[in-house]
């Protein structure tokens, strides 16, 4: 089926407007690097949609994947104004701290410690602090660590963790965004929740990731966003799984976008595409279009 064919499906014709609510499209993102195979390419599929806002995470086409958040000063400031002169922003910045497995713990998928990793995580941290800045972005991700067979052990580890790099954020005025993903210690709405009762900063909030949470056989919606502290979520992401209309992974995006509306909700929800057999661009482009006709 083509692109064309499945927009013009039963199934996408079905799909409840929703403008009125208070996500529109000026609410909408994209990882850069999964809408596009280059930034040129990426930057004409923001504008094809009439997007405001990017994610980052990897300069698309780079191989290995080198990643904004350790780029030269010089590389971002070029960065920041070919964004600028797209009348793009940056909402958030999908950076890989902390992923990994931490010394003095045991992975449940089979992983030695990352010393070296682990020895320079505040240099990383104030690295990827210092590219937001220059990018005007506000927003970091941050992980929990590789995940054990009792995660909520290490929360307050995780916690401590965190607090250390408070000062830094604090500062610089920049969000730390713990994400739930499947393999990290903090993988469900449920974690995530009893995270954020040990960390009552401001300055530390939430990206949730719906789609990772089927991966851990945890409903995501309604039950787990049920438990979520609403004003700690500051950036939402999905997945092309989630709202391609044939995807057998596909999550209710039409009821979590009204539930969104009536919580207030008033940050982005970036498309993170991440599908990689062969589709990735094609995929980008019905993932945007379904999730732009959800909001109307």
């Amino acid at each position: 089926m083509t692109r064309r064919q499945l927009l013009l499906s039963p199934a996408l014709a079905a799909l409840p407007l929703l403008a009125k609510g208070r996500v529109d499209k000026s609410h909408i993102s994209a990882i850069t690097d999964e809408i596009g195979l280059t930034p040129e390419d990426s930057l004409a599929f923001a504008k094809q949609y009439g997007l405001k806002w990017i994610e980052l995470r990897n300069i698309p086409g780079s191989k290995p994947g080198r990643e904004y958040a350790f780029c030269s000063e010089a590389e971002l400031k070029q960065a920041a104004a070919s964004f600028a002169q797209a009348g793009l922003q940056v909402s958030f910045m999908n950076t890989p701290l902390l992923k990994f497995a931490w010394p003095g713990t045991e992975p449940v998928r089979a992983q030695a410690s990352d010393q070296k990793r682990w020895d320079r995580r505040r240099d990383d941290f104030t690295k990827a602090v210092n590219a937001a800045k220059i990018l005007s972005c506000d927003k970091i991700r941050v992980f929990t660590g590789s995940r054990v067979a009792e995660p909520k052990l290490m929360l307050p580890r995780i916690a401590e963790e965190l607090n250390a790099l408070l000062p830094i954020a604090e500062k610089e005025k920049v969000y730390l965004l713990v994400e739930n993903e499947n393999s990290q210690n903090v993988g469900t709405s449920a974690e995530m929740a009893a995270l954020m009762e040990l960390m009552p900063s401001k300055w530390v909030g939430l990206n949730w990731d719906p789609q990772n949470e089927l991966h851990l056989h945890q409903p995501p919606f309604p039950k787990g966003y049920a438990l979520l502290p609403k004003k700690r979520i500051l950036n939402i992401q999905f997945k092309g799984k989630g709202i391609m209309p044939d995807s057998s992974e596909k999550l209710d995006w039409a009821a979590i976008i009204a539930q969104l509306n009536k919580d207030g909700y008033a940050y982005r929800i970036g498309l993170e595409t991440h599908l990689f057999d062969g589709t990735l661009i094609q995929a980008a482009h019905i993932s945007m279009e379904t999730m732009l006709r959800i909001v109307g």
